[in-house]
């Protein structure tokens, strides 16, 4: 019998002596294969002075993995079956807190008990890296990263399973389908990498897509070059709102009341671009000095009146 197997009869076991089934609505699907499982820890580099986010504990198998090498593991949890179950296993780990929440407090925003955790393990060890190590819960991979990469000091890096599109998405390049402003944001501020593309059959349940691990590097000085992070992500996000429209009606729908058609032409101009061409052609540079051109102007026209 494969270590997978053996795997996949004890979660089967657990589970049906606490009386649980994997819930869909949460995006449960749990990674069985241990030599992935594996895979994921080590390609997260984990060092015995950090400070680990696991979002997503599940049984507590990559957990009781990681908490021997790191200096403290918060581990979050929603569904509270699971969080006892865990529990049990996480037990004689004096440097793992185990939260029984919700990592996000909405779509935009991280929970705050979350957060206050984070901050008060950063505060007893400022000398630690934060790293985000986890098998995502696959219907909330994308706000848990995009917020995190929002944060002030974000991760250092982030190491997780989620469906494969979606680091493909955050990979992609301009004139691409699935180049959008969540390839902008990560790459504007991170080096981001594809470790192991995995098919259904390696989790319980078996998801209808294939997944992967994906490995993501915060770079510092990418992020210098964004002068308002919070007015950028806003900015992305509107350029990709209507896809299909052309940059110029996507500019000036994106700042109606804030700037005239002829301004919006004169930041088009000075940058030499093209109005009908669309935000998908725009690489992560451009978009960078497109932004900081539109705020200006905006700002420049809220001083005169």
């Amino acid at each position: 019998m494969t270590k997978k197997d053996q795997t996949l009869s004890f979660l089967l076991r657990r589970f049906e002596e606490a009386g649980i089934q994997p819930r869909h609505k949460l995006g449960q699907n749990f990674l069985m294969d241990m030599n992935l499982q594996k895979l994921l820890v080590r390609r997260a580099d984990i060092q015995e002075t950090d400070i680990i986010l696991e979002v997503g504990t599940g049984t507590g198998g990559v957990t009781v993995q990681m908490a021997p090498l790191a200096r403290k593991v918060i581990t979050v949890e929603l569904d509270p079956q699971l969080f006892i179950l865990a529990g049990e296993e996480l037990q004689d780990f004096e440097n793992v807190v185990a939260l029984q929440t919700d990592i996000l407090k909405n779509k935009n925003n991280l929970n705050p008990i979350v957060l206050d955790e984070i901050n008060r393990a950063r505060a007893e060890n400022p000398e630690s890296d934060l790293k985000l190590v986890a098998n995502l819960p696959y219907n909330v991979a994308t706000p848990i990263m995009s917020n995190l990469l929002g944060l002030e000091c974000p991760p250092k890096s982030m190491t997780v399973t989620i469906q494969k599109e979606v680091g493909d998405r955050m990979m992609a390049q301009p004139g691409t389908k699935d180049y959008g402003a969540l390839s902008i944001w990560f790459q504007s501020q991170a080096e981001v990498e594809i470790v192991r593309i995995m098919p259904p059959g390696v989790f319980f349940p078996p998801p209808k897509v294939y997944s992967a691990i994906i490995h993501v590097d915060f770079m510092p000085e990418k992020r210098e070059n964004i002068r308002d992070l919070r007015l950028f992500h806003e900015f992305i996000r509107a350029m990709f709102f209507h896809r299909r429209k052309f940059l110029r009606s996507e500019l000036l729908s994106a700042f109606k009341g804030r700037l005239q058609k002829t301004e919006v032409d004169a930041v088009l101009e000075k940058l030499n671009l093209s109005g009908e061409c669309r935000a998908e052609e725009l690489d992560v540079p451009t978009m960078i000095q497109l932004c900081d051109e539109m705020n200006r102007m905006a700002q420049q026209r809220s001083s005169l009146s």
